[in-house]
């Protein structure tokens, strides 16, 4: 096991000794219920906002096989019912993270929150700023050397406006970490911003549009005085900080900024989450509780 999940595994653990171990019926401990309980008192003034991949959906080999389970797509579709605001925000384009999640009574953030797609729309708004940086991204992809990059098993995915390279099921993960710092080193020199993530490195068009922005868009346009966000990565961590930076300046009353656990997870996940939660299904526990309002 990495020194990561170890250590959100020891987090997860102290989280619930601190509170006393008891267990509510829908499963989460006692620290996350108490960091909930502001959200279920009032959730037609609160926001409910989520990674998906390692979050809401498990993480499988084949990205294009991620699926969100059926227990975990009905609760969201409870909690769209019975909250402000609930959304999805993701590396994902938002047309595929709306596929995966498999409802459209909630909004998606994708593309790190260059997209934007409203409950029920047909497509996403693109960000006006990424067009030009977008051609750019993919021209350089395009133009790296091709037996290079497949020597490294990198597997190119074109997401509109940003170009991944994942490398999660190549034989030699070290030739391909290696691999992928050279070409973000080459996407700097060329002006534009590589994004290492778990297993993939991503060709940004522009800097200064991540989650923590996506979030901070969100709740512009919801009247919102409360909020959660779920992740289990480090661009999650950019959607922490926004939340807490709106109740420091008086913006939002109370946040719950909970960690995913994988073996895969970024050791500053465990110090920047308020709770840490095991998996997929120990977010599904979160998301039960919060359907809990107002029973």
């Amino acid at each position: 096991m990495s020194r990561a999940a170890i250590l959100v595994r020891e987090v997860a653990r102290a989280s619930d000794e601190a509170g006393d171990g008891r267990r509510r019926a829908g499963g989460v401990g006692a620290r996350v219920d108490a960091l909930l309980a502001p959200l279920r008192a009032e959730p037609d003034a609160s926001a409910v906002l989520c990674d998906i991949d390692g979050t809401l959906a498990p993480i499988v080999l084949d990205p294009e096989e991620a699926a969100v389970p059926d227990d975990a797509r009905a609760v969201l579709r409870d909690l769209a019912r019975r909250y402000a605001l609930v959304a999805c925000i993701t590396g994902r384009r938002a047309l595929e993270a709306r596929r995966i999640v498999g409802i459209e009574e909630i909004v998606y953030s994708g593309n790190h929150g260059l997209e934007y797609l409203p409950t029920g729309a047909a497509e996403p708004e693109l960000d006006p700023a990424v067009a030009e940086g977008a051609r750019r991204a993919r021209d350089f992809v395009l133009g790296l050397d091709a037996e290079d990059v497949s020597a490294a098993q990198l597997r190119l995915e074109s997401k509109g406006p940003i170009q991944a390279l994942h490398w999660r099921e190549a034989a030699d993960q070290r030739a391909a970490r290696d691999a992928a710092r050279r070409i973000a080193r080459q996407a700097e020199t060329a002006g534009l911003v590589p994004h290492r993530g778990r297993k993939v490195l991503e060709i940004r068009p522009v800097a200064g549009i991540d989650k923590g922005t996506a979030v901070a868009r969100l709740l512009d346009e919801a009247p919102v005085e409360l909020g959660m966000f779920g992740g289990d990565d480090r661009g999650d961590l950019d959607a922490f900080t926004v939340l807490r930076s709106r109740v420091d300046a008086g913006r939002l009353r109370h946040v719950a900024c909970i960690g995913v656990a994988s073996d895969e997870a970024p050791p500053e996940l465990g110090e920047a989450a308020d709770a840490v939660v095991d998996g997929p299904s120990g977010f599904l526990e979160v998301l039960r509780a919060l359907a809990t309002a107002g029973d």
